[in-house]
Formats: C-alpha cells, sequence, structure tokens
C-alpha cells in the first residue's frame, strides 16, 4: 500500500513496507497563476506547491485538489498516472473528502480560492465515483 503525501516539488508516494519513494509525478499547472498576479493561462505541468492534502482510496486511486490551478485530480496509486481530472469554479486549498451514500461513493471538494488568486468562491462539490 502507498501513502501520499504533497511536497514542494510534485506529488509523492511512499511505499510504507521499503519506505521508499514509489513515484513521484508533477502536480499542477501554471495555468492560473503567474508573476505579480497574471495568469499564464497555459496547462504546462509542472511541478507546483500544494496547499492541502490528498485522499487515497481503497479502491487505489489518490485524489488531489490543492494545487494552484483550478483542478481535482485522480492518480493510479500504483504509478502516479493522472486518470481523471476535472476543473473546479475556483482554486481548492483543502483536501478532498469521500462519503458513502445507498451504496455509491462520492468525492467532495470545496473551492473557495486558492491564497495565489483573487478568484474566490463559495463551492462544495460532489463526484460520484464509477
Amino acid at each position: 500500500m502507498h501513502r501520499c503525501h504533497s511536497d514542494p516539488r510534485a506529488g509523492t508516494a511512499v511505499d510504507l513496507k521499503t519506505r521508499q519513494i514509489a513515484w513521484q509525478v508533477p502536480v499542477g499547472t501554471v495555468q492560473d497563476t503567474g508573476p505579480m498576479g497574471v495568469k499564464i493561462r497555459l496547462p504546462i505541468p509542472i511541478a507546483m506547491p500544494t496547499l492541502g492534502g490528498n485522499l487515497s482510496t481503497q479502491g487505489g486511486l489518490v485524489f488531489i485538489a490543492g494545487t494552484q490551478d483550478f483542478y481535482l485530480r485522480a492518480f493510479d496509486g500504483e504509478n502516479g498516472r493522472e486518470v481523471w481530472k476535472a476543473r473546479l469554479p475556483a482554486g481548492s486549498q483543502g483536501g478532498p473528502m469521500t462519503y458513502m451514500d445507498n451504496g455509491k461513493q462520492f468525492i467532495v471538494v470545496t473551492a473557495g480560492g486558492a491564497r495565489q488568486s483573487t478568484e474566490r468562491g463559495d463551492y462544495v462539490i460532489a463526484y460520484e465515483l464509477r
């Protein structure tokens, strides 16, 4: 089993048995950030500092929302490959949450605005896992 944590360079998964890095991937883009508040608007993947925690599911997905661009991303917990992402209406500084309802699993994220952005919101968004 892998556990992921955020660091300033990338999304990193650590194998808890060997205590070695299992994979490391850049998380985030410069799409919604830039120097002196000017958005670069390019979805170039680079390792951006993350602002919130991660969520690992029993099914092997790792969700990260606290990036400096406005996305919730899902990664394959075994190899770090990005398998899904959704655009948020504002940045998120929180970690994703999960809950079950009638046998279905949902991922929930808040999007209130990232600290480097002037764009703010008041959103709580749920996505059903399928």
